[in-house]
């Protein structure tokens, strides 16, 4: 028999039953079905030749199962791109992973050019003044670009096409289908919201202080207040030129890579798997934690411990859920969410620079 006799043959008719004759699935009333719709067998084969067909011989565009085929992971192309409100993505497992992996990778480089300065110092003092140099500071905020990098590298298993665009696109990071018009909204609104996160942290750090100070009295929240950090150090041995530079910086780099890895992959990650409220409050809770690993090294005792987290968790937690507020707004679009943190970091540097420097 021809392959064309033995198509003519299998050709859709009406079937003998209402039910599955493998499975026991109820048919859909549809015209000229051809495969059950939970186990995949070939109903029209069985309706004509009233048996089994044959893997080997079985000719049909589907092979059959026992059982509920499983879901292929569908590459994502441009089209898919422009509307990624619906698609899954990578799972929860994945998403919490390649962040940890991120955070992970930046800080080694950081230790091994730390290690490779020290080694070549005369001493450790030479290497400690170099560390606390803005110069060197500004030079080392490179590093946070592994931020960038990871998801970036990542992603590419999501995509039919991975080249850089592509890439960029689905972490948010693009302003495909923008025109100028749109282009200075987004950049407008991201300076507004920075000036808005700016208030928001004072007001929830004031707020912190008080609520802090009437549990554990005012001495000790002093101490905690008045114990010079890094950010502190680096600010008052900073001239005009580096201030520039650190402004540039944390617009250019750090604004931009934490935002790619913290809103672009991990936050649009876990909403996808938690639900909308869920992802903004982990991806949240992430972000503060993460950005108070300090607090967590090496404290002076458990009270100091625990009057420094709260007076620097809540800050870090409410201007998280500002930008994660404000990247759901913008539907999953980076641009305004990169500069609201881009331009609330210089101008917290700024506003530090003038208390230390000239108030």
């Amino acid at each position: 028999m021809s392959e064309k006799e033995k198509l003519d043959e299998l050709s859709p008719t009406k079937l003998k039953w209402a039910f599955c004759p493998i499975c026991g699935t109820k048919i859909p009333q549809i015209e000229k079905i051809q495969y059950c719709i939970k186990c995949g067998v070939d109903l029209q084969y069985i309706n004509v030749h009233m048996r089994m067909p044959s893997r080997k011989n079985q000719i049909s565009l589907q092979p059959y199962s026992y059982g509920t085929p499983k879901p292929s992971r569908k590459r994502l192309d441009e089209d898919d791109l422009l509307n990624l409100k619906d698609k899954k993505l990578w799972g929860t497992g994945a998403t919490i992973g390649i962040t940890a992996a991120a955070y992970f990778g930046m800080n080694l480089l950081a230790f091994v050019a730390v290690f490779i300065l020290m080694f070549f110092s005369l001493s450790l003092e030479d290497a400690y003044n170099v560390i606390a140099n803005p110069s060197f500071v500004i030079f080392s905020s490179f590093i946070e670009l592994a931020l960038f990098i990871v998801p970036l590298l990542y992603v590419g298993k999501h995509l039919k096409r991975p080249n850089l665009n592509n890439r960029l696109i689905i972490l948010g990071f693009s302003t495909k289908n923008f025109n100028k018009k749109q282009l200075f909204k987004e950049i407008f609104i991201g300076l507004g919201f920075a000036v808005i996160g700016v208030l928001l942290v004072l007001l929830v750090s004031f707020a912190m202080e008080m609520i802090v100070t009437v549990i554990f009295g005012f001495e000790i929240v002093s101490e905690v207040i008045g114990t010079p950090g890094e950010v502190d150090a680096l600010i008052t041995s900073s001239d005009i030129l580096s201030l520039v530079l650190l402004v540039i910086i944390m617009i250019v780099i750090i604004g931009t890579s934490e935002e790619v890895l913290f809103r672009g992959f991990l936050q649009k990650g876990l909403v996808r798997n938690l639900g909308k409220s869920w992802g903004l409050l982990v991806t949240a809770l992430i972000f503060a934690s993460i950005h108070l690993i300090g607090v967590f090294l090496f404290p002076e005792s458990l009270t100091i411990f625990v009057v420094s987290l709260l007076l620097n968790f809540f800050p870090f937690f409410a201007i998280s859920l500002l930008l994660g507020l404000l990247y759901y707004w913008r539907k999953e679009n980076l641009v305004a969410v990169m500069i609201t943190h881009g331009v609330y970091n210089a101008i917290t540097i700024i506003l530090a620079f003038l208390v230390y420097n000239i108030f």
